[in-house]
């Protein structure tokens, strides 16, 4: 499945805590895993990875990988993409959004600084490559709708490298690309 959608205001919340904002991602990047290996790539307990991996699943964001069995049971995320509705006529939805809006910020946030702290050690083809900066334009409300949606076409040519590693040209490393449009006063 390419993407699920999440359109209540607990599930939303339920989304938005860290640690399952991370379990996610690293299960879409990784693939099928063990609470245990997550615990060890993540820097976390495995009781806890193993407790937010079950909420993930009850909101229908991972699930059991096939061919778990008793001893092994790795997890995986059901979809590539989580989207949602942040203009819901509900304002607990609306206001749940927000919060997980935010919680994904943060951890932009802490992506950005870790690379930082450590760019000095990257090669130098990689530090001229990465980087941060913005664009200032002014676009009707349409026009950024088409404008979004023509970057995300743009993305998905690279999208069946994430399923396929065999698809991966030698070099290639997983780069992450976050995109934001915010309208300023």
């Amino acid at each position: 499945m390419r993407e699920v959608r999440l359109d209540d205001a607990t599930a939303l919340r339920a989304y938005a805590h860290p640690l399952r904002l991370r379990l996610i991602g690293l299960l879409r990047a990784e693939g099928a895993m063990t609470a245990t290996q997550a615990a060890a790539r993540l820097g976390d307990t495995v009781p806890n990875c193993s407790f937010h991996l079950r909420q993930l699943a009850k909101y229908g964001l991972a699930e059991r990988a096939p061919g778990a069995d008793a001893r092994e049971r790795p997890w995986r995320a059901t979809a590539r993409y989580t989207a949602w509705e942040s203009d819901s006529d509900d304002p607990a939805v609306r206001a749940a959004a927000v919060q997980l809006e935010t919680a994904i910020l943060g951890e932009y946030a802490q992506r950005t600084r870790e690379y930082l702290a450590r760019r000095a050690d990257e090669p130098a083809e990689w530090r001229r490559a990465a980087g941060l900066g913005d664009v200032l334009t002014h676009v009707t409300a349409a026009e950024l709708v088409q404008l979004m949606a023509e970057i995300d076409a743009l993305m998905a040519r690279f999208d069946d490298r994430l399923e396929d590693p065999a698809r991966r040209p030698e070099g290639a490393r997983p780069v992450q690309i976050m995109r934001m449009a915010v309208p300023r006063d």
